[in-house]
């Protein structure tokens, strides 16, 4: 087993993670199976228990592991399914050995971090680099390890004296570390400044760890001069150096470390050069060229409670973007505040409910996607109602869903106090329940989580066609409320069709208004199983329908993985090519490729 390791140093926020799973593609291009373990210092379990505002959003795996959204660029990037222990916290490791204290395991001896906490990191490493998570036998070639945090962290420290014992243990020729660091330019001068890099280096090297590859974050290109000075003061070959400038889309970051020869270093550090072939990036070449390309915009309503940081919304985001690529349309995110759409800001702030209102009504399409707790609810409710009265293209995620049947109750069926009981635990009309083998007392890792199958009970819907005309689907939940079951019938016969169940029939999961051009709700979150080649079928419906394609999406496709993953068909492009003169320009506003109404750019 070979492995890499990426660190970051100066500040966080730099990009590891892209940068992690863009080593991990390219070595993937190269014909070498890979896997990936992201390493996050905190002392939380996982990330099941934290608010998308601390750490963005709760990725979920097929597994029901609630983990640090790292893990789902790696899915995407690498169209793997990986499992909750490739997300090592420090957390999970203390629980390990207090577990194995207590048992008498280590025969009375002093439990101390060094060797105990160190040896149970390697441990946990080499046994979970061995599972394969691409859906064939045996360990995969290589091993991608993103270490959390920055370099000097005390939280760090523990794993990154195990990541240097382990740099031993697997000896010369099987280990290579890849740091990326800041290289800031100074605005007053324009010039590139490598003194935090080379303190970060010369910190991560006094920790007895010395990083064979430098992938420096910059606004533009590194100078040679610029790389000659790093090569001088961190001991690395200029040819190690790399460049990780701001790009249109994160899709380009592979592509960036191609182009620099970045595998030639890996695949030379790591003893792999006679193993691996040329990286085949064709089709990631022409996805990425597509996407730069889209000009016709496609207009998303994003109505949700943590507007304030789109990485509470990232799996959300990138299965958007993924579908409209596929429909060739530029995507453009209109975040909405969901309290801002309710009376109480009409009153307070006009201008805010107006505005929120106008892009609202602006909008081709609305979704609402998961959350918990009652803030902003009512104003989710308007949105569906919106939707719904005016036959705009509609998505509801988890909550989403289940606003849309309170919605639905609310005004169709007239029972005006229909609600959650998670909002009003007193409701005479309990639209949704909580759920019978669920927990009120103990939080992490007691909601329904994970893959579960959902039968269609409806076979001749959109969603289902969409799918590909299946009689199920396998996707994830993490949900604490359900739909009561005791109302089904009357939703069913005032046109809400609950047109998707789980195997007991009782559990509601996918439903679609009929009449209505597209409006659906599912219980389960089909964002995290997209991929940029495999749209989710869900979000390639809603992107289809707010363009006015899903009748050809729906008759010519009929499944979102029969569209060729660079959005071409039978071979030949058919998106349009706009160009302002002088090559692309990302505008202000993008992020990672998606066009919002007021967030900035970030890698």
């Amino acid at each position: 087993m070979k492995y890499v390791l990426v660190t970051g140093g100066v500040v966080s926020g730099l990009g590891k993670g892209v940068t992690a799973s863009s080593i991990g593609l390219l070595l993937k291009a190269c014909g070498l199976r890979v896997t990936s373990i992201k390493i996050d210092p905190y002392l939380n379990t996982d990330a099941g228990t934290m608010s998308p505002f601390e750490h963005g959003e709760v990725f979920v795996l097929d597994d029901g592991g609630e983990v640090d959204l790292d893990l789902g660029n790696y899915e995407r990037f690498l169209d793997i399914k990986l499992t909750r222990d490739n997300n090592i916290t420090t957390g999970k490791i203390y629980q390990s050995v207090i577990d194995k204290e207590r048992k008498g395991d280590y025969l009375g001896k002093t439990v101390q971090v060094v060797p105990h906490i160190t040896d149970a990191t390697q441990e946990w490493i080499e046994r979970v680099a061995k599972v394969p998570v691409d859906g064939k036998e045996g360990p995969a070639d290589v091993c991608v390890i993103e270490l959390g945090g920055t370099i000097g962290d005390i939280e760090s420290m523990p794993f990154i004296e195990a990541l240097r014992q382990f740099s031993y243990r697997v000896g010369p020729g099987n280990f290579c570390l890849i740091h990326v660091s800041l290289v800031p330019v100074i605005n007053v001068v324009g010039e590139q400044k490598t003194k935090p890099t080379q303190h970060s280096v010369r910190g991560l090297r006094g920790l007895g760890l010395t990083p064979n590859i430098l992938a420096c974050r910059s606004t533009k290109e590194l100078d040679e001069n610029v790389k000659l000075k790093l090569s001088q003061f961190c001991h690395v070959p200029v040819e190690n150096i790399v460049t990780l400038y701001d790009v249109p889309n994160i899709w380009h970051i592979p592509l960036l470390l191609r182009d620099q020869k970045t595998h030639e270093s890996i695949l030379k550090e790591l003893n792999l050069q006679g193993i691996a072939r040329e990286p085949d990036l064709h089709e990631w070449t022409v996805r990425t060229t597509v996407c730069d390309m889209l000009h016709d915009p496609v207009r998303i309503a994003m109505v949700g409670k943590y507007t304030g940081l789109s990485d509470s919304y990232l799996s959300v985001l990138k299965a958007l973007l993924h579908a409209s690529v596929a429909c060739h349309r530029k995507l453009i995110v209109e975040w909405v505040a969901a309290g801002d759409l309710e009376d109480a800001t009409a009153k307070k702030a006009p201008d805010v409910y107006k505005a929120a209102w106008d892009l609202l009504k602006g909008a081709d399409g609305i979704l609402v996607p998961g959350g918990f707790g009652d803030r902003g609810v009512q104003g989710k409710i308007l949105a569906a109602k919106y939707a719904r009265e005016n036959r705009v293209p509609f998505l509801g995620i988890c909550l989403g869903m289940q606003i849309a049947v309170i919605e639905f109750a609310r005004s169709v069926l007239g029972l005006y106090d229909a609600n959650s009981t998670e909002f009003d635990p007193d409701t005479s009309n309990p639209c949704v329940i909580f759920m019978p083998e669920g927990s009120k007392t103990q939080m992490g890792g007691t909601m329904r989580l994970g893959s579960r199958r959902t039968f269609y009970k409806v076979p001749d819907c959109k969603s289902a066609k969409l799918y590909g005309n299946v009689s199920f689907v396998d996707e994830r939940h993490r949900h604490r409320y359900e739909v009561n079951p005791d109302m089904i019938s009357r939703f069913e016969k005032a046109g809400l069709s609950f047109v998707g169940r789980d195997e007991t029939g009782w559990r509601m999961e996918i439903v679609e208004l009929l009449g209505h051009p597209y409006f659906v709700g599912v219980q389960f979150h089909p964002e995290f199983k997209s991929r940029p080649g495999k749209p989710s079928a869900l979000f390639l419906g809603l992107i289809a329908a707010a363009c006015g394609q899903l009748e050809v999406v729906l008759q010519k496709y009929g499944h979102a993985s029969k569209l060729l993953p660079n959005g071409m068909s039978n071979g030949k492009s058919t998106v349009k090519v706009y160009q302002n003169g002088n090559g692309f320009k990302s505008c202000n506003g993008s992020i990672n490729g998606v066009y919002s109404n007021g967030n900035g750019v970030h890698f």
